[in-house]
């Protein structure tokens, strides 16, 4: 697992409502295991994080990345297809984080390879639960793969 190499563990929240940006960070500000989180508001900055591209070219390897479906520009679901069609990036688990609880979302999200599929939580105190589960189980309990 990462945290064992003594690094924080690298989280890519591709998220375009800023409400949730700020209510996940303070979520992870806490965790058991450091994190880093970057944050990128629509698909096309998302991939140009993952390939390390234009203004992200420093940028981390993500160890996961939290991607909404509905975002502007191009699409989760694009965004994740990308993700799992390419040699280099498809062994980064992506956990759909979002508010659609539709059925072929959720189908079309497992068919193109995701990882978990959670449906946001309207409610505060129950959105900040379900971050610090994510945080439990895919960076405390997961073995996460290396680059």
């Amino acid at each position: 697992m990462n945290a064992l190499l003594g690094r924080p563990i690298e989280i890519l929240l591709v998220e375009d409502s800023e409400p949730d940006v700020r209510l996940t960070r303070e979520a992870l500000r806490d965790a058991k295991v450091r994190n880093r989180l970057w944050d990128v508001e629509d698909g096309v900055e998302a991939l140009d994080f993952l390939h390390r591209r234009g203004a992200h070219a420093d940028a981390p390897r993500p160890d996961m990345v939290l991607l909404d479906l509905n975002l502007p520009r191009k699409d989760g679901r694009e965004v994740l297809n990308e993700i799992k069609s390419d040699t280099d990036l498809k062994r980064i688990p992506v956990v759909v984080l979002t508010t659609s609880k539709n059925e072929e979302d959720v189908l079309k999200s497992y068919n193109l390879h995701a990882n978990c599929y959670i449906a946001k939580p309207v409610d505060f105190n129950r959105f900040m639960e379900v971050v610090k589960s994510i945080e439990e189980f895919w960076l405390t309990i997961v073995s996460l793969p290396p680059e």
